[in-house]
This record gives structure tokens, sequence and C-alpha cells, in this order.
């Protein structure tokens, strides 16, 4: 299947059938669950799919809402999420970072950092804006998923220095870290700010509209990134340096086996 961007040997486009094949049998929402404990929060999580804003694909019937980001806050259990996430066959799955009460007012924000390939320069491919040139804006090569990793590993050292519940997610085309430690689910905008404006002169390439929680959907740990075709993985950080998102087989779901 062709792709409009170019990607990584091994790397590409999930069919609608693919799609379906992967959250029908290798979707787990038993991880999913145990990922959520780490929120320590009693409060309602959101959901959300893009059925085909980047890939064009997407089934016929939801031609109108193909690139339409489309909340999943009505549901009984993960189960049921999983099924509403099958009906949509999405290119991407999400949850929503912010915390919600029973009268759907926001609590809380889980703070994350994301690191992808745009965030820095190529010796290959240049910068962002030359990608954008050529048409190429989420094109990535594997030098660029190589120098993303150790700017992950780099600025996982540094937040260490801060917090002590870190998780690192590989996210299809780059990095995520996640923070859970309790206090800063309660952090303001102008706190999440300061922090990202700080590490920002340290030289650290991160996404600050994530980080100050102007973006508050964040990609969904075990689903399926369909425009590379790969599981979003969370990973140890003793993996990180040895991880290799192009041939581990962890990530890779089963079509492509």
């Amino acid at each position: 299947m062709g792709s409009k961007y170019s990607l990584p040997s091994g790397m590409r486009y999930a069919k609608l059938k693919e799609r379906r094949e992967f959250y029908r049998k290798e979707f787990d929402t038993a991880k999913l669950q145990e990922w959520f404990k780490k929120w320590n929060q009693n409060g309602m999580v959101k959901f959300a799919v893009i059925m085909g804003r980047h890939t064009y694909i997407y089934p016929k019937k939801y031609k109108e809402d193909a690139s339409t980001t489309i909340i999943i806050d009505e549901y009984k259990n993960l189960d049921d999420v999983k099924a509403q996430i099958l009906e949509f066959l999405p290119e991407s799955a999400y949850y929503d970072r912010n915390i919600y009460d029973t009268k759907q007012r926001i609590i809380g924000q889980e703070l994350a950092f994301d690191l992808d390939p745009e965030n820095l320069t190529c010796p290959i491919h240049g910068t962002l804006t030359d990608k954008m040139k050529r048409h190429q804006g989420l094109a990535f090569c594997e030098l660029e998923l190589n120098m993303v990793k150790k700017e992950t590993r780099r600025l996982y050292e540094e937040l260490k220095k801060e917090f002590s519940q870190l998780r690192i997610v590989y996210s299809g085309r780059g990095f995520h870290i996640h923070v859970f430690d309790r206090q800063t689910f309660t952090w303001k905008r102008r706190q999440r700010r300061e922090l990202a404006q700080v590490l920002k002169k340290k030289g650290f390439l991160i996404d600050e509209w994530v980080t100050t929680g102007g973006m508050r959907l964040i990609r969904l740990p075990y689903s399926l990134h369909g425009m590379v075709s790969r599981i979003v993985l969370p990973i140890d950080t003793a993996e990180l340096e040895r991880f290799d998102p192009i041939n581990d087989g962890r990530c890779l779901p089963k079509f492509l086996k």
C-alpha cells in the first residue's frame, strides 16, 4: 500500500481489515486497565479516535467524519471502548489527559512530554520547514527515529531529578514520557509552561503544546498507530537503549509477522 509520506523500511499504512484484525485479536484491555491504575485518581477517562485524517483510509460510511476527532465519553467499561474503536477502525486512538468528575468538570491533568522527529533537524532530510516544502511534514527516517530515542533517554534522565513515577511509551513515530507523580495532576497551566520553558532553554526537544496542556489528547497505549503499522508500546527505561521500533516483535502487529 502506498504512503503519502516517506517512512522507514517496513513501516506502512495499515489497511482497514488489518486494523479490524488487530483490535479484535490483539488489543489488550487488561493491560490498558493496568495503565490507568497509575493515574491514582478516581475521575473519568475520555477516549478519542481519528479514522483517516492522514492515511485517507476509513470506513466508507464515515466518510464525512474521516478527519474528525471523535470523542468516546460514554461507555460501560474498557471492553465497551474496544467495541466502539472496532466500529470506527481508526488510524489513531487516544486518551484525554484531563480528568473529569461526574459533572464533567476538569479536576486534573496528567503531565506528559512528546518527542517526535519533526522536533529535530535531520542531517539528511533537514528541518520541519524543509520537509513541509516537500509536502513531507509527517515523514521520518530510521536515523531520525534513533535521534529521537536518544533525546528521550536524555530527557528522562533530566526529569528523573524531579519526578519519581515516569513511564516511557513508544508512540509509533516517536516517544512519550508520562509523569504519574500524584502532585503533578493538579498543576496549573503556569507550572506546566514554566517547566516546558526551562527544558527548552536546556536544549530539550519537546512539544510545548502537549506539556503545557494545550493539546490534551495523547496516543493510547497498546493501540495501533495505523500510519506506521506499529503498536503503541510502553517500554522499560532499561530497554530503551537497545529498543528497535522497526524490528522489535512486541510492537509489530500480527499482520506484519
